[in-house]
């Protein structure tokens, strides 16, 4: 029988066919930039741990990919008596096989027993995560281990980086024994289970759907979807939130095309999605978009910013996940239609908050409206105003000129090609399709920034490949603005500016 290992049985918990893929169709499989990055997050996390748990350095860390996952497990029992902290330390009974994040000798009652730590780079615990420390559990008890607890450890979010590598108070325990101890059952079915699935010839036939995201975007999305009869006119392309009505009569009855969606179960926004979709039209209430930007006059800015987030902070005084501004464009439209443009990206490797709340500052000006396209820059501004007191008159000020073009566009426009949304990079297609992301050379979108920005402070990264990168920040960051302007013009019927 082969040994799964507690990934392949969480794949299996997702999606039946994801666990058949991975292995018997590996290859296939296509991680995305965002998976990616989750990758690395989780390594950075774990490294950590073990400096917290093992502040002596008298544990041993095991490397399943590189030494073999039967070496790690044979080591592992090989060391269990000598009672000194194991990481990833491998065990491999009842079908299963895992590999634990901490594992710490204890002694309880006189007797020498061990207690568990899984470790996420999460902020909260989630229902997988509960699967996951049940597996974990299972398998090491199963194998022979004298386990006394389990716990989970988190990201503690409102936890503040006082600096100097000191990261204690970053992780955040929830006691699970209880739990997981109680699920033995429950585990030993999933794994009989997904042995029958791994022993068919044929993939299982499972359609796409909310699963494919559901909690961890799926590496075989693309293939299903190629191999999916495709849907002309997806039910997915409903914005908003769904009533319980429409909800059950998608996730419960299977309607998956719009055309089978009655209208008395949509709002009005969905309606207008659905009419327009399968009309092939454009709404476009002209009067309404202009008359709500005719209240802002001339001159006028439109920014954009570019933050990272990191799970582990690296600044003194910053939170995990905490946004963290690091670029902004701005463009001036002047009352004549001249176009001017200002810049600001920091890749110093230091905190770059306080430098670009000086120089937004110095770049706004005092007076004029200022465009953005979403609630997003407001929420920074208001945390650069709490960090920075001495700066806070200026920034709120700032944040008072705010308007934000998504809502009115939202309300007042909705081309087909949109799909049911409204981000910037789905209507400048529709209203200025000479402006094209994907003709970016190396930075299209926000993910793919933040990746940059990554590889631009990382020691290794040539100073030749730094500057690469900071061309294609400011190339990027520079459309989203120019964008902007060009959703500005034509909800305002400023067609006249050459713009």
């Amino acid at each position: 029988m082969r040994s799964l290992s507690k990934s392949k049985l969480l794949a299996f918990r997702q999606c039946p066919k994801r666990l058949w893929l991975e292995v018997h169709r590996a290859d296939l499989i296509e991680w995305s930039d965002q998976a990616q990055a989750s990758f690395l997050v989780g390594h950075e996390v774990g490294e950590i741990a073990r400096d917290l748990y093992d502040p002596k350095g008298k544990g041993v860390v095991f490397e399943p990919k590189v030494e073999g996952y039967d070496e790690v497990v044979s080591r592992t029992a090989a060391l269990i008596d000598a009672q000194r902290p194991l990481f990833e330390a491998g065990f491999n009974a009842g079908g299963a096989r895992a590999y634990v994040d901490v594992l710490l000798p204890v002694r309880r009652k006189g007797q020498k027993v061990w207690r568990m730590v899984e470790v996420k780079s999460s902020a909260d615990v989630k229902d997988t995560h509960r699967d996951d420390v049940a597996i974990q559990a299972y398998v090491a008890r199963a194998s022979g281990l004298k386990l006394d607890s389990v716990a989970l450890a988190h990201i503690e979010s409102q936890w503040v980086y006082p600096g100097g590598g000191d990261y204690q108070g970053l992780l955040k325990e929830v006691d699970l024994t209880d739990e997981a101890f109680g699920r033995e059952e429950e585990v030993k079915g999933w794994i009989a289970s997904a042995q029958t699935i791994v022993r068919k010839r044929k993939e299982p036939e499972i359609g796409v759907g909310r699963h494919c995201s559901d909690p961890y975007p799926c590496g075989f999305l693309d293939y299903c979807q190629r191999n999916a009869d495709q849907v002309e006119f997806p039910v997915t392309w409903l914005p908003g939130n769904k009533n319980n009505k429409l909800r059950n009569l998608i996730e419960v009855e299977g309607v998956s095309d719009l055309r089978q969606v009655p209208d008395e179960l949509l709002n009005p926004k969905q309606l207008r999605v659905k009419t327009h979709t399968l009309g092939g039209s454009v709404y476009f209430n002209a009067d309404g978009a202009a008359a709500e930007l005719a209240q802002h006059k001339l001159p006028a800015l439109f920014l954009d910013f570019e933050t990272i987030n990191f799970a582990v902070p690296i600044w003194k005084g910053t939170r995990p996940f905490q946004q963290i501004p690091f670029q902004f464009s701005l463009h001036r439209l002047s009352r004549t239609g001249k176009l001017t443009h200002r810049e600001f990206v920091d890749l110093s490797g230091q905190d770059p908050s306080r430098r670009f709340a000086e120089a937004l500052i110095a770049a706004c000006g005092e007076r004029g409206p200022i465009f953005v396209y979403s609630s997003f820059e407001s929420n920074r501004i208001y945390e650069l105003a709490k960090r920075f007191p001495k700066l806070a008159r200026p920034l709120l000020a700032i944040d008072d000129r705010l308007v934000d073009l998504l809502p009115i566009a939202s309300e007042h426009y909705y081309h087909p090609d949109q799909q049911g949304r409204w981000s910037i990079k789905n209507v400048l297609p529709t209203i200025a399709p000479d402006l094209r992301y994907d003709e970016l050379d190396g930075v299209q979108d926000g993910g793919m920034a933040m990746m940059a920005f990554r590889e631009a402070l990382h020691p290794d990264t040539a100073g030749a490949r730094k500057v690469e990168i900071e061309g294609q920040l400011l190339d990027y960051c520079r459309l989203d603005t120019e964008a902007m302007v060009r959703v500005w013009a034509y909800f305002s019927r400023r067609v006249d500016f050459p713009l």
